[in-house]
């Protein structure tokens, strides 16, 4: 124990007579230190922070039916193969002509909360339908000139199989608002599920359902999986416009981050080897002197590698937290949401420290076990 202590003192004794020196070596272990924490934490947070980011961009996953169309007893189904923390969004959809204006218009029944989870991109001028309303798209408004406030009358056809008379069944509706998407969603109206069930006098169909999961790409392809070996009525599928631009994306993010790391890392062994090189050079009488008197290689071998994981330690520790910090700032401002802290990394974190630094020292070492006592001691 004495002998420990002793040796401890020793270390800092020395590392505290070359203060600048060492402090400017541990200030840059420490930054090493804070880069390795934060674009770890980061490394790993990506998947999730991408996922959210890419949720903005509609649906990854499809439902669609085997035969005609399937019921909410199997969407509920389907669903329940995906985790609940995974599902960000599920809407389900039902397609009907009906017309406006006496034009046919393809009508979309759905749920307009979930809508509004598995489709934030929507530009929505005005209110989202609720009962009594109806959401017209751009490219409706300008062709049949409607405005938000109207009220119109939705007229559907029910064609009777056995040659009588269609029926016309009809629904007043006011244009709550304009939906903006840039893509085909402008040619459709959108009503809530109920009103188009109570227009067709038919209801518990769904056509399609569109689902938004937070999940990795292997995640998704399993969630995929599970519900295919499910109810037979549902067949899902991925969007993979959206699965591979969010991989593809991913995987050089993931890339990117850990080369910085690696150039980080490398550059901070190179900053330590070159400081401790330099304190060898300096210390090359008392190294030298040291020897003369019988010190081993092994005691010098012990004091230099004890000061250089001593200062990784101390770099490490420091470098955990304030990389926390960083991974937060950058997190926040490029991700718009917070990170969990981590407190594996902090050991983690010291470990790779103490790591980088010792085999920074081993250059520097083997110069100082390899002076001469003669030499040095004459003033050569």
């Amino acid at each position: 124990m004495k002998t420990r202590k002793m040796f401890f003192r020793m270390i800092t004794a020395s590392l505290m007579r070359r203060r600048s020196r060492m402090i400017v070596a541990l200030l840059a272990i420490a930054i090493g230190a804070t880069i390795l924490s934060g674009l770890i934490t980061i490394y790993n947070d990506v998947p999730r922070q991408m996922g959210a980011q890419f949720r903005n961009y509609g649906a990854n996953m499809i439902l669609t039916p085997t035969e005609e169309s399937f019921t909410k007893a199997d969407f509920d189904e389907a669903l329940s193969r995906i985790p609940d923390a995974d599902l960000v969004g599920a809407t389900p959809y039902r397609y009907e002509t009906v017309r406006i204006h006496e034009q046919p218009i393809m009508a979309a029944g759905t749920d307009m909360e979930s809508a509004k989870k598995t489709s934030p991109y929507w530009l929505v001028e005005g209110e989202w339908p609720a009962s009594g309303s109806i959401m017209v798209g751009a490219g409706v408004a300008e062709s049949l000139e409607l405005k938000i406030g109207d009220t119109e009358t939705v007229t559907y056809t029910i064609e009777r199989g056995d040659g009588s008379e269609p029926e016309e069944r009809t629904l007043d509706l006011t244009i709550s608002g304009t939906l903006s998407t840039g893509g085909s969603e402008e040619n459709y109206v959108y009503v809530p599920m109920e009103d188009l069930e109570q227009l067709t006098g038919t209801a518990d169909r769904i056509d399609l359902a569109e689902l938004s999961v937070s999940q990795t790409a292997d995640q998704l392809n399993s969630s995929m999986e599970a519900i295919n070996d499910g109810p037979e009525k549902v067949t899902a599928s991925l969007v993979k416009r959206v699965t591979a631009s969010e991989t593809t994306v991913l995987t050089k993010l993931q890339a990117l981050v850990l080369l910085v790391t690696i150039v980080v890392l490398a550059l901070t062994m190179i900053y330590v080897a070159t400081t401790m090189t330099a304190v060898v050079t300096e210390r090359r009488k008392e190294i030298g002197l040291r020897k003369a008197i019988g010190a081993s290689d092994l005691s010098i071998v012990r004091e230099f590698m004890g000061e250089g994981m001593l200062l990784g330690g101390i770099g490490g520790l420091l470098g955990s937290f304030v990389g926390f910090a960083f991974a937060q700032f950058v997190s926040r401002n490029v991700f718009s949401s917070s990170i969990s802290f981590r407190p594996l990394l902090v050991p983690v974190t010291i470990l790779v420290s103490i790591a980088i630094t010792a085999i920074a020292c081993l250059i520097p070492i083997r110069s100082a076990t390899s002076v001469d006592p003669a030499l040095v001691l004459k003033g050569e």
